[in-house]
């Protein structure tokens, strides 16, 4: 590594001393930083030589203590890095960490104080975070507030979501600035955080400037520290961190020294830079875990969608809401006949996963408790090792085993986090015992211990203590209702996927419109990989006779590009087995399709509105293309440039039929075959709602 040339630039109006800048390797992003007249650090960021975030402050403060002015820079650390690491999984087998770096080293007199603001400007965006080395006085910190600023310069579009302490399952708005009151407003349900005044969302944000800049904004490496929320002025266009508190109003307590998690900022004028960005995942430790043999990405079914389907059957075995686990003789009660997580009927599913080559099967509602949901009333609320009379889990483990495929175990806390720490060692070895080696985790609720949120330092440190001690156990997750994911999936890569955005199960309460997915890519997912539950073909819920007319914003030819759009490493083909049985044909693409990717090209994009994704998987030489569109048709133009040169492909394409609509006509597709090779453009009609998956392999 090399020292950096430092360059002096005045902030004009603002910086009275002589600023500190630095630009990214190709010159696009130049950073300056310094303090004010009051010493005050503020920093501000150009972009190709326009002004996109205008002086902006920086600084925390504690009950102890504040860092936030009387400072003066002491010296400055400029370092360049060009170095790649190998995921153990993702979306590329290689991946470039290449970044300058500006270390503002501060001090403060009457009391004394001392903060180091490091800053890591890459080509594709910037990262910053604080850190505190131990004081002479106030190593303990009681954080009430996070003053970083982020002051933009015009009206510009906002793809955003309300900011909430307890769940990220919104629709996305496209809004201003000037019009986001407006846009809060039409939400039904006002989160806590917007009680407190103000217009708060939550990031990830995605914003694109009326010169067309994207910008995604969020954080990385998350731990021992609050999320974040941005409070929005919509007449001065300016943003400021809100960190999610306590019910007590702190947001975190502090031993020092102590870091940050970095504030990230991604920035190009393509938006398929945004999507293919690895900032964030670059700003998080490398792996900790030393043998990562055991970690597996993987396709799965569920005993899951039939109980979303026509309010019939259920998670509880029985219907008697005073039955208590651990107390209850469950064996005494009457079934209520309406239980799928059955012996038999997970049978089936083992038996479809081993026909097909599906590697795992999700139970829920297996263990004990879910007759009763007053789950904030209870200090207990499940056990984990505690299988109901109708599920014969040695019988089923065995089974599976000799089919081949592996069972998944379910542990929904009901937000009783307090309680699943003290169940977690003998709930992993349970599981361990079982031959189950992934768990997917949920805490639908409010949270217990009841002073915290779910997305409060506590809960984000009892999160990572679930995959630590999961690493210990060999045991993969897949977290819902969890703190947003912050890229920590490359320190814990047995962190295979997370929900923490509004999933695939919406589609059963009223629906996802089709431009959903087109704007997850751009925002949840730049925080590492969604179990969104892709591969429903069976869209309306009134199929199932109960009367409800509930669709999905979708057609079929689109839950299998989401495949390749939203890509995970852990993949739930979430519909029944009789319907993948309906369409066979259709369901050899998610039989196919990877889940782990030596690379990764976005060919065309827009927040909102399309996205065209080829990838190659890690263990072969086939290229995979998935495209979606919103509610409008379009036609996607597929550059094959990607592949080999003098190579001969042919492609399997998935599509919409021409008379396909994601309401009208959601299960019209056909599939064709080209032959295709690097001079291919294929022009690809995309019907309202609908997408095309294609397999290219060589002949």
């Amino acid at each position: 590594m090399k020292k950096l040339l430092i360059q002096l630039f005045l902030l004009a109006g603002v910086m009275e001393m002589a600023a500190a800048g630095i630009t990214s390797p190709d010159g696009n992003l130049r950073l300056y930083v310094d303090v004010n007249a009051e010493g005050t650090p503020y920093y501000s960021l150009d972009y190709k030589g326009k002004t996109l975030i205008a002086p902006s402050r920086l600084g925390l403060k504690a009950d102890e203590t504040a860092f936030t002015d009387g400072f003066t820079v002491t010296g400055i650390d400029t370092v360049t890095v060009d170095r790649s690491w190998q995921p153990v999984w993702g979306e590329y087998a290689n991946v470039r960490d290449h970044f300058r770096e500006l270390a503002v080293n501060l001090r403060a007199d009457n009391p004394e104080r001392v903060m180091t603001v490091r800053f890591r400007v890459f080509d594709d965006g910037v990262g910053f975070r604080y850190e505190l080395p131990a004081q002479k006085k106030n190593n303990y910190l009681t954080l009430k507030e996070e003053l970083t600023e982020f002051n933009y310069t015009d009206d510009h579009t906002l793809f955003c979501i309300p900011g909430d302490y307890d769940t990220d399952e919104y629709l996305w708005s496209e809004t201003t600035f000037s019009a986001l009151p407006e846009a809060l407003n039409n939400y039904k349900k006002h989160s806590e955080a917007q009680r407190t005044g103000g217009t708060v969302i939550q990031t990830p944000l995605l914003m694109k400037t009326v010169d067309s800049v994207y910008v995604s904004a969020h954080e990385a490496a998350l731990a021992g520290y609050p999320a974040m929320l941005l409070d929005v002025n919509p007449d001065t266009h300016g943003m400021k961190a809100h960190l999610v508190p306590d019910r007590l109003g702190v947001s975190a307590y502090l031993q020092l020294p102590f870091s940050t998690p970095w504030r990230t900022l991604i920035v190009s004028d393509d938006a398929r830079d945004i999507l293919s960005s690895q900032l964030i995942l670059n700003l998080n430790e490398p792996c900790k875990i030393e043998d990562t043999s055991w970690i597996k990405p993987m396709k799965f079914i569920g005993v899951w969608w039939e109980m979303f389907t026509g309010n019939v059957k259920t998670w509880a075995y029985s219907d008697d809401y005073l039955a208590k686990p651990g107390v209850t003789d469950y064996s005494k009660l009457k079934s209520n006949g309406r239980h799928p997580a059955n012996t038999e009927n997970v049978k089936r599913y083992i038996d479809f996963a081993a026909k097909h080559g599906i590697n795992g099967v999700l139970v829920e509602g297996w263990n004990e408790g879910w007759e009763d949901w007053a789950s904030y009333r209870k200090n207990r609320q499940f056990l984990f090792d505690k299988p109901y009379p109708d599920f014969d889990l040695p019988a089923l483990r065995d089974y599976a085993k000799e089919k081949g495929v592996k069972l998944i175990m379910h542990h929904e806390t009901a937000a009783n986090a307090a309680d699943y720490e003290l169940q977690l060692d003998r709930a992993f070895k349970f599981m361990k015992d079982n031959n189950y080696d992934a768990v997917k985790t949920g805490y639908v609720g409010a949270i217990i211990p009841r002073s915290e949120h779910h997305t409060s330092q506590w809960m984000v440190d009892h999160a990572r203590h679930v995959i630590e001690r999961a690493a210990d156990y060999q045991i993969m997750v897949d977290s819902h209702e969890a703190p947003r994911p912050t890229g920590l999936c490359r320190t814990y890569p047995n962190w295979l996927a997370q929900e923490s955005a509004r999933g695939g199960e919406f589609e059963s309460f009223g629906g996802n419109p089709p431009s959903h997915t087109c704007i997850l890519p751009f925002t949840r997912l730049k925080g590492g990989p969604m179990d969104y539950t892709p591969g429903l073909f069976e869209t309306r819920l009134s199929y199932y006779g109960e009367g409800k007319d509930s669709q999905a914003g979708t057609t079929l030819a689109r839950q299998l590009a989401l495949y390749l759009t939203m890509p995970s490493p852990m993949q739930m083909a979430c519909d029944l087995p009789e319907n993948y049985e309906r369409f066979p044909d259709a369901f050899q693409f998610i039989k196919d399709v990877p889940v782990d990717w030596a690379d990764s090209r976005y060919l065309e994009a827009e927040p909102n509105r399309y996205i065209t994704v080829a990838r190659l998987d890690k263990n072969s030489d086939d290229w995979y293309v998935g495209a979606i569109t919103d509610e409008n048709p379009r036609t996607a133009l597929i550059d094959m440039s990607f592949l080999p040169k003098g190579e001969k492909y042919e492609a399997t394409i998935y599509e919409d039929a021409p008379d396909a609509h994601w309401k009208d006509n959601p299960q019209a597709y056909r599939i064709r075959t080209v032959k295709v090779d690097s001079k291919t453009k294929l022009k690809q009609r995309l019907a309202a709602g609908g997408g095309a998956a294609i397999r290219i392999t060589k002949k």
